[in-house]
């Protein structure tokens, strides 16, 4: 009889509670589904003002039910509409075009200026790299076959005449060098992912992937520069080179991040460490994958367009220049104007 009497009193506060303040919960409800759906500018003046009115009103109702251990069903729908208030009025709220600007503002040029160091020494990798190709392949021909993959080479090698090596710079509509571009520009890309990918293992493969790509290029530049082909060789690479390798030395330094912090965690954790280094290589290997996109743009458009190794030069110096200033120095401009 007494247990029953309980019973009937819980259920009875528990309606009354509802009864009371339903109907703020309904309201605010009814309004948060409308400025998700939509945008603030769907509500009125008075609407907008009573937003934060109901969600301390549904806080405080929420304080309650869980004091007062009413129904748990009831408890889970007020928290879940507490939290959805809190991050629309709380929360960031920020459009797509907004998120996009800040990372090409912003996010991806200070994600370079972090990683300087990592970079430069990628860069001082390559050079090594394709010093190491250029020597070896000068001072024995079977170190060509052994560095540079068939498929790369695409029949080129030192015995090759000028004629031959001249018709892949200038024979712009030439399916042999279209396969051969496109071979480049995939090689590129999978040194890029790999380098960045394998940087975990304490950087050791994203430094070798480095040094062997510069290798390569050094190899695939000696035979040319051999027939008295080096300058045309730099320009015809250059379109598309400077931005390709630029993205490949951005890839090499973000797995070297991750690769060190791992090694040498410092007062973190390797867990932590690594997290916080991979914060900043990612948002370097997006932009990784903007630059490539770019170059292959380049490279198909001025593959069959532009044969004045003028021309090919000023385009990839001016590309070159262009990042360099993107990374380095538009952020000293533009503090230097506030």
């Amino acid at each position: 009889m007494t247990l029953s009497a309980g019973t009937d009193a819980v259920r009875q506060s528990l309606a009354s509670f509802r009864q009371e303040r339903e109907a703020d919960w309904k309201a605010f409800e009814a309004l948060l589904a409308r400025v998700e759906k939509r945008a603030p500018r769907a509500l009125s003046e008075d609407e907008l003002l009573s937003l934060p009115l109901l969600y301390r009103s549904a806080l405080s109702s929420l304080s309650v039910a869980r004091a007062t251990s009413l129904d748990s069903a009831l408890i889970a729908y007020l928290e879940a509409l507490c939290l959805r208030g809190y991050f629309y009025l709380y929360g960031a709220r920020r459009s797509l075009r907004t998120r996009i600007g800040d990372f090409f503002l912003r996010d991806w040029p200070a994600a370079i200026r972090d990683l300087c160091r990592e970079v430069w020494t990628s860069v001082a990798l390559t050079v090594i790299g394709s010093i190491a190709g250029y020597w070896l392949v000068a001072s024995d021909k079977r170190w060509y076959d052994a560095i540079i993959a068939p498929s790369l080479a695409g029949g080129r090698n030192p015995d090759s005449s000028a004629e031959m090596l001249r018709s892949v710079l200038y024979g712009g509509g030439d399916h042999f060098l279209s396969g051969f571009a496109a071979y480049l520009f995939t090689h590129n890309t999978q040194v890029s992912i790999l380098a960045f990918a394998l940087g975990f293992a304490f950087a050791v493969p994203s430094v070798l992937i480095i040094l062997m790509n510069g290798c390569m290029l050094g190899a695939i530049f000696q035979i040319y520069a051999a027939k008295g082909l080096g300058f045309e060789l730099g320009g015809w690479l250059s379109i598309h080179g400077t931005t390709e390798l630029f993205a490949i030395a951005i890839a090499g330094a973000a797995g070297i991040r991750i690769g060190t912090s791992i090694a040498f965690p410092g007062e973190l954790t390797r867990m932590a460490a690594a997290a916080r280094a991979g914060r900043v290589a990612a948002t370097a290997m997006v932009g990784v994958t903007v630059m490539l996109l770019f170059a292959g743009l380049l490279e198909g458009i001025g593959r069959q367009t532009i044969t004045s190794d003028i021309a090919r030069y000023s385009i990839g110096g001016g590309m070159l220049a262009l990042w360099i200033c993107y990374f380095y120095l538009f952020r000293m401009v533009r503090h230097g104007d506030r």
